[in-house]
């Protein structure tokens, strides 16, 4: 059986990934740390693992705050400027946080 030509529907899941690996190599966590983290995530996950990325994320941004890496209100703070941006940008552009317009928060 071949692999997938590309194993993500979207870029976001990509960058999830890449982010993963990279803070991985970093130090911040160790596999057994993530194991567990994605474990606990994928719990009550859909059947059809539809949301399984939407789970790698939620791994992603508990591990980072557990780690005290950033904090819940850093992650909460970034998503929502991140949704401003989206909702900012016109269809295929992509997308860029500057576009959320002005605000407090700071590049992580």
């Amino acid at each position: 059986m071949n692999p997938p030509e590309n194993p993500f529907d979207a870029p976001w899941q990509a960058q999830a990934f890449a982010m993963t690996l990279a803070l991985h190599q970093a130090g911040l966590f160790t596999w057994p740390e993530w194991a567990a983290a994605l474990g606990k995530a994928l719990e009550g996950a859909a059947p059809d693992g539809s949301d399984y990325y939407a789970c790698w994320l939620s791994a992603l941004e508990a591990i980072v705050t557990a780690k005290a890496a950033t904090t819940a209100a850093e992650v909460d703070a970034f998503t929502v400027r991140w949704q401003a941006a989206a909702h900012a940008t016109p269809h295929g552009a992509p997308i860029r946080l500057e576009n959320a317009g002005s605000s407090n928060f700071h590049e992580l």
